[in-house]
């Protein structure tokens, strides 16, 4: 489902524009139907209450949580399961934040990445992005709303910003804690500016050198390094938010001095922040992840260079906390609904999986 098939049959239903900004409020902030000070019965026009039992059964259904894996940080990972049975993964962060994912899969095929694995599977449809903060809004508040899951948010653009719209009216998000994940694409670029709602900009670098990067993310758009963070910054004056430039630290492939000088080049003076995020080890990827020490003296010489550095030791290293993991664990039971609820209603854990041991 889309939102916008959604507000068109709300509209059939003889909703007004307050009707459906109701309705789409307590969807978002999962609240019940009779939350707020009028009584449905006498705000909602009889048509529009009569419809609506059938459409909040399907808004339910869109989305079921189908594993929780807390991590020792306060973190929770959430393997949600879709109503066609694929699954996706969302991440409960410390601090009231929450990771979603915009696919099933992914096209870009980052070679650190367990996503990408088997490719692209499916679009997220914009109602299933709002169900995944629905669900985690069920176990805790959410004030800031990351696409950093599963899939690349740029491959699902009109999905994601129809979500985005929702999430910083009605789902009141802040429009500087909405905040687009990309590998770059220039469509990013063109859209984003003229919306309504325009999140803050996470820009996947990892390097600054062109060709290896074309070998770490080898199905991303062809942007340079320079041409991605000339991009963003022209993106960053625009809206005020400074660009969080993504930066995944590999052993011996970038955390060399050669990246320092080159992250000083390119990033001197731009009104952003480089995140560095050390290596989440993923089975059978060809990896490694450098020492703290190691991550802290790069991190320490950027700093002294005059570059705002964060050194992140990302949420749920604990909990497979490397964006597919969780779902490739369990891809080979498929989760199956009937009637709009899965089999095992009564467990979080389907029968048969164990919920991964700590690393």
């Amino acid at each position: 489902m889309r939102i916008h098939e959604l507000k068109q049959r709300l509209r059939q239903a003889g909703a007004g524009p307050s009707h459906e900004q109701r309705i789409l409020r307590l969807w978002s902030h999962a609240l019940p139907r009779n939350s707020g000070r009028r009584l449905p019965a006498s705000f909602f026009p009889s048509s529009l209450l009569e419809a609506l039992p059938s459409i909040e059964a399907e808004l339910a259904g869109l989305a079921r949580i189908h594993t929780v894996h807390p991590g020792a940080d306060g973190s929770e990972r959430l393997l949600v399961a879709l109503a066609d049975g694929q699954t996706v993964e969302s991440v409960l962060l410390p601090r009231a934040g929450l990771c979603v994912s915009s696919q099933v899969g992914c096209a870009v095929g980052c070679q650190f990445c367990m996503t990408g694995r088997d490719g692209l599977l499916r679009q997220v449809g914009s109602a299933e992005i709002i169900a995944q903060v629905a669900l985690a809004r069920m176990r805790r508040p959410v004030r800031k709303v990351v696409f950093m899951g599963m899939g690349e948010p740029a491959h699902n653009l009109d999905n994601v910003l129809e979500a985005i719209e929702l999430l910083g009216t009605v789902g009141n998000i802040g429009h500087k804690n909405l905040v687009f994940s990309t590998v770059g694409d220039p469509r990013v670029f063109e859209r984003l500016p003229q919306e309504s709602v325009r999140p803050a900009l996470a820009l996947s670098l990892h390097t600054t050198k062109a060709e290896l990067r074309r070998k770490l993310l080898p199905r991303a758009p062809g942007m340079t390094p320079e041409e991605l963070v000339d991009a963003g910054e022209r993106y960053a004056r625009a809206t005020g938010y400074p660009i969080q430039y993504q930066w995944t630290l590999l052993e011996g492939v970038n955390d060399g001095p050669d990246e320092i000088e080159g992250i000083v080049r390119l990033l001197s003076g731009k009104y952003g922040v480089l995140n560095m995020i050390p290596f989440n080890a993923v089975d059978g990827v060809a990896f490694s992840r450098p020492s703290w020490e190691r991550c802290k003296q790069m991190a320490r010489a950027l700093h002294q260079r005059g570059i705002l550095t964060k050194l992140r030791n990302s949420a749920g290293q604990d909990i497979d906390g490397g964006c597919g993991q969780l779902r490739a664990r369990v891809a080979e039971v498929p989760v199956r609904f009937v009637e709009g609820r899965r089999r095992n209603p009564a467990n979080l854990v389907t029968p048969g999986i164990r919920p991964p041991a700590p690393n």
